[in-house]
């Protein structure tokens, strides 16, 4: 029973946060072959000031070893 919480820079439309959420679900049940049902998305609009406090230091940073995905800003960005 996943559950997906998303974090965006506030200021994208309904639409688009409900396409987010389509691709989603669409992905997650089909990589983790999991019921439509038991898939659930969030997605909380964040203000652009408050994006390295709000998210990046206490869901980001601390949680560095879950990264699948690597940033391209921030302390965590990979070196090359």
């Amino acid at each position: 029973m996943p559950h997906v919480l998303v974090s965006v820079v506030a200021g994208y439309s309904l639409a688009a946060r409900q396409a987010l959420a389509a691709r989603i679900v669409a992905a997650g049940t089909d990589t983790l072959d999991s019921e439509v049902d038991a898939l659930s998305v969030a997605i909380r609009d964040v203000p652009a000031s408050d994006w390295m406090t709000a998210v990046y230091a206490p869901e980001i940073a601390p949680h560095e070893d879950l990264l699948l995905k690597r940033l391209g800003y921030g302390p965590l960005t990979p070196q090359s």
